[in-house]
């Protein structure tokens, strides 16, 4: 069964999420992108990712730049599938 993850558990995820901060209950990240079309590839591949999970991040894409809000919607915060996901953009916009 999925958790709320407490706050230190939290801290220490975002040590090895350096890019990501924590905001409420949820974890940000913002990234720009070369282009309007390089944040929408990103996008596309976070949402491949993202059903195949059944675990949806909200998107904010302005022009090149795309803000990642990542919550537990069904758990009123921060849990370990919000970790896990962060990796994964991570990875898709190292690759970009």
């Amino acid at each position: 069964m999925t958790q709320l993850l407490s706050d230190e558990r939290i801290d220490e995820a975002l040590t090895h999420l350096p890019e990501w901060r924590r905001e409420g209950a949820a974890i940000v990240r913002t990234a720009e992108l070369a282009d309007f079309p390089h944040a929408i590839q990103v996008v596309n591949r976070v949402a491949e990712i993202a059903e195949s999970e059944n675990h949806h991040p909200d998107f904010d894409i302005r022009w090149r730049r795309v803000t990642f809000r990542l919550s537990t919607h069904s758990h009123g915060g921060i849990t370990e599938k919000d970790i896990s996901l962060a990796g994964e953009i991570d990875g898709v916009l190292d690759t970009v």
